[in-house]
C-alpha cells in the first residue's frame, strides 16, 4: 500500500466533520522551527461541538495529536500518524470584563495579555512574554518574568478523547513548574482567567518592558522553538549549557544560539534531526560537566525519517 493510499483509508476511517480534514498536510510551514514531515490528516474544527463529535466518532485505534501555533514545537522528519488537530480562527475569541478574561485556546497569549491591558485588568503581563497559544500555555503552566498560569486561572473548558465536554477548576489542573498534571488526551478549548484592576499605562509600560527584555536576550526573530530546557531546580539551564561549552555549537543546519544558548537555531538547511540531535549532544554535555540531566521543554513529536520509511 502506497503512502498515499494509507493517507486516503485513515480519512475513509473518520468521521464527517463540519472542519476541515486534510490528508498529508505539511507541518513544516505550522512550526516556528520550519522543519518536519506531513501529518497523516489534519483535522481542523469548526468549533468545541464539532471537535467533540469528531473526538466521540474518532476510532480508538487512531492516535490524535494536539498542536497550537507550533512555537515550541519539534515535528520529526518523518511525520506524525494518525490525526493532528489544530485549533484555528474558531478558538481565537477573548473576551474581557470586570477582572475576568476568558479566551479560546487558539488565541495568542500576547493578545490576551493586550486585552487584559486594554480593559484595565493587571496580572496577565508576563503572557507578553510568551509566543505561544493559550493552549499550550493551559498545557504547560506557561510563564515568564516572576509569573505563570497557575497564578491567574480560574477554570478551563476541554473535551476528551471520547468526545466529552469537562470544565476544570485551578485546583484540578496540578499544576507545577511547566507541568499540567491532567491528561494528555484532553484538548483545552477555552481559558477563564482573573486578574486586578489595574492602570492602563502602567500595564502598558511592564508589558513593554517584557518585549524589551525580550528583544535584548533573546533569539525571536531566528527559526527558534523557545526555550529548549526546563530550568533544573534552583539552576539556570543557559548557565549550565555555557559553563560546558556549548554556546554557538553546530550540527549539521542546527545551531546553539551565541545570544541565548539555551535556545536552539535552525540556521536555513536543518533537519529535525539536526536540531533533536543537537540538544541530546548538549543534553550529554551539561550531564558531563555539571552532573544534571536537562529536561526537554519543547515538544517532540511525530517519528524520526528511518522509522517512517
Amino acid at each position: 500500500m502506497t503512502a498515499a493510499a494509507s493517507h486516503s483509508n485513515l480519512i475513509e476511517r473518520l468521521p464527517e466533520v463540519r472542519g476541515e480534514l486534510t490528508a498529508n498536510a505539511p507541518m513544516a510551514p505550522l512550526t516556528w522551527f520550519r522543519v518536519g514531515g506531513p501529518a497523516e490528516v489534519l483535522f481542523r474544527p469548526a468549533d468545541t461541538e464539532d471537535l467533540a463529535a469528531f473526538l466521540a466518532g474518532c476510532p480508538e485505534d487512531v492516535p490524535v495529536t494536539v498542536i497550537g501555533v507550533g512555537s515550541n514545537l519539534l515535528v520529526r522528519d518523518g511525520g506524525v500518524k494518525g490525526v493532528v488537530i489544530r485549533l484555528g480562527k474558531p478558538f481565537m475569541t477573548i473576551e474581557a470584563e470586570g477582572e475576568f478574561v476568558r479566551a479560546g485556546t487558539a488565541a495568542l497569549d500576547v493578545a490576551v495579555a493586550r486585552a487584559a491591558q486594554q480593559a484595565g485588568i493587571a496580572g496577565l503581563e508576563f503572557y507578553r512574554g510568551i509566543p505561544g497559544t493559550i493552549g499550550g500555555a493551559l498545557r504547560m503552566n506557561g510563564g515568564s518574568y516572576g509569573s505563570e498560569t497557575r497564578d491567574v486561572l480560574v477554570e478551563a473548558k476541554a473535551v476528551s478523547r471520547k468526545g466529552e465536554i469537562v470544565t476544570l477548576s485551578n485546583a484540578d489542573m496540578h499544576y507545577s513548574y511547566r507541568h499540567c498534571g491532567v491528561p494528555d488526551d484532553l484538548i483545552f478549548v477555552e481559558a477563564l482567567y482573573r486578574g486586578h484592576a489595574g492602570d492602563r499605562d502602567a500595564i502598558a509600560a511592564r508589558m513593554e518592558e517584557i518585549t524589551s527584555s525580550r528583544e535584548a536576550s533573546q533569539p525571536i526573530r531566528s527559526r527558534t522553538g523557545g526555550s529548549t530546557f526546563k530550568n533544573p531546580e534552583g539552576k539556570k539551564s543557559w548557565q549550565l549549557i555555557d559553563a560546558a561549552g556549548c554556546r554557538g555549537l553546530v550540527r549539521g543546519g542546527a545551531q546553539v544560539s551565541e545570544q541565548h544558548c539555551n535556545f536552539l537555531i535552525n540556521t536555513g538547511e536543518a533537519t529535525a534531526a539536526d536540531l533533536e540531535g543537537l540538544g541530546e549532544d548538549v543534553r550529554a554535555r551539561v550531564k558531563e560537566t555539571s552532573g544534571v540531566t536537562l529536561e526537554w521543554e519543547i515538544r517532540r513529536i511525530g517519528t524520526p525519517l528511518k522509522e517512517a520509511a
